[in-house]
């Protein structure tokens, strides 16, 4: 792993993070302005964490009162491109405290992205970011990632996925 900072080091995340990663997750759905819609727990991410599930994650580490404290995350999954035929990486989600940004740690996180992508052979390595945050826009651009904006997100969640995925069929398409 890489170290971003003389005060920082990287770390594959295991189960046992599951306690802080829950705690950054909702930490950045107060950022995102969101809070209510963080309600993954611990346990959640310790069970995603385990190996074989196709997730992964990163964290950043600092030294407090000589003990290390995470404080920051770059939670991944595994994706698969037709048109590559091959797999990708969707960063799901990135956060650094803000007390420990601008050190480095974003940076070294795409660092160690870009190597797992490169390692395991994957063809790309994508990720949403909302478009009120310019400044994650230009920290993006910079890197060179570029925004791909002939795309329209969609989704199906709560009662409308259980509805589609249950008894109930779906309405006919006129």
């Amino acid at each position: 792993m890489s170290t971003p900072a003389p005060w920082a080091t990287l770390r594959t995340a295991t189960p046992e993070d599951g306690a802080a990663i829950a705690g950054l997750v909702r930490e950045l759905a107060e950022y995102e302005r969101e809070p209510e819609a963080a309600t993954a727990s611990a346990q959640d991410f310790a069970r995603a964490l385990q190996p074989g599930t196709g997730i992964g994650c990163v964290v950043a580490e600092v030294e407090v009162d000589g003990r290390p404290e995470v404080v920051g995350m770059a939670l991944w999954y595994t994706t698969f491109s037709t048109w590559l035929g091959r797999q990708g990486m969707w960063l799901e989600d990135l956060y650094v405290r803000p007390e420990h940004r601008r050190g480095g740690i974003g940076s070294a996180f795409f660092a160690e992205l870009g190597r797992i992508c490169t390692e395991r052979g994957f063809g790309r390595l994508e990720f949403w970011v909302l478009d009120w945050n310019t400044s994650a826009h230009a920290f993006y651009r910079a890197l060179g990632a570029r925004p791909e904006d002939e795309w329209t997100v969609w989704r199906l969640d709560g009662e409308q996925l259980a509805t589609l995925g249950g008894d109930t069929p779906a309405p006919a398409v006129t």
